[in-house]
């Protein structure tokens, strides 16, 4: 497994190899995105037990993986995300209001800046995998530049579309990276129970296309082998597999409960001794790239910036309870005419 700052935030033989490939700048930029996408989880947290949105997926603990990816992609790049990948969305451009209403159950959540080319979060597990592969294909076809990255947990190995996507990829050579964020669980499945492999990086083989596997809380490590993998695929030579090994610190979803099936010794170690937040900044902290004082600063404007955003999602307009009967049917039956005809002449408060 690839490696380059280890869990005590110290520099590996590889690690001082690559270390002056990026700008004392990008690096501490990486842990100000990191804090951002931690202090948005947290406040989500609390705002969905206060019940000011809907059931959420946490992110805690997979901020390496999804920052350290996302910062090496292009602005001509399409994403492709699951339903976890806040901090992608953050930093590809997705305003943090906007993130909060897709919570709240908004169409506006669904919709990024012009410019910004996100994908909706697919929570069907693996269907944004072949959609990926579609959006590089066109990319081939059409002779241009961008790439395409579709980022799936370790639960999403297991359905056809994994197959699918790596085996259409693999043979029209197309610009796409499948990024796996492998967790350890597909929600309360540990990954031995899912697949007799040791590792996803290794089927990529079957597809003969070049498999990765880095560790996914070392920032540094995630950014050198996502920027390869980008390289390759847009000079022509074809698709990447990473594996990134994480950990989700929380449950699945606040619907869930992970101390039912997560054995207690197996967490404490991952949240006390692996954190990739810690990790980075004990290895910043060492090189003499930043402060405490700066983190603590950083850590404040961030939690005002995630204040801004709430503030912002909860004053925008609230949805029409006919919204539900949009962009669903190209056809709509008189059934369903007469229910939006209901729901727009009777008060019905549970749609309000």
């Amino acid at each position: 497994m690839i490696q380059w700052v280890t869990p005590k935030g110290k520099l590996t033989k590889q690690g001082l190899k690559h270390w002056s490939k990026f700008s004392n700048e990008e690096k501490r930029e990486w842990l100000r995105w990191m804090i951002l996408a931690r202090q948005f989880d947290r406040r989500a947290i609390l705002l969905q037990r206060q019940g000011r949105i809907g059931t959420y997926a946490p992110l805690e603990g997979q901020e390496a993986a999804q920052i350290g990816s996302s910062m090496a992609l292009h602005s001509e790049d399409w994403v492709f995300p699951s339903y976890r990948e806040h901090g992608v969305a953050l930093k590809v451009g997705m305003p943090i209001s906007q993130v909060f209403l897709y919570w709240m159950g908004r169409v506006e959540g669904c919709k990024p800046p012009e410019g910004v080319r996100l994908m909706p979060p697919t929570v069907p597990i693996a269907t944004q995998i072949p959609q990926a592969v579609g959006a590089a294909w066109a990319s081939k076809l059409r002779k241009e530049t961008f790439v395409s990255v579709a980022y799936f947990g370790d639960g999403a190995t297991s359905e056809g579309d994994f197959h699918e996507g790596l085996n259409f990829a693999g043979v029209f050579k197309l610009p796409v990276i499948f990024f796996c964020q492998n967790n350890g669980y597909a929600i309360s499945v540990p990954f031995n129970r899912q697949s007799a492999s040791e590792t996803i990086a290794e089927r990529a083989k079957a597809y003969q296309i070049p498999g990765v596997l880095v560790d996914g809380n070392d920032v540094l490590a995630v950014r050198g082998v996502m920027e390869e993998a980008i390289t390759r695929a847009r000079n022509g030579d074809g698709p990447t597999l990473i594996e990134a090994v994480t950990y989700r610190k929380g449950s699945h979803t606040t619907a869930d409960d992970a101390t039912r099936y997560r054995p207690s010794d197996e967490v404490k170690e991952w949240i006390e001794a692996r954190d990739p937040v810690e990790r980075w900044q004990t290895c910043l902290l060492h090189e003499g790239l930043i402060s405490l004082e700066e983190i603590e600063n950083w850590t404040h404007q961030c939690d005002e910036q995630v204040d801004e955003g709430i503030k912002e999602a909860e004053s925008s307009t609230p949805a029409r309870a006919t919204h539900l009967f949009e962009h669903v049917y190209h056809q709509v039956s008189r059934k369903i005419m007469r229910q939006k005809t209901e729901c727009e002449t009777r008060e019905i408060p549970w749609l309000n």
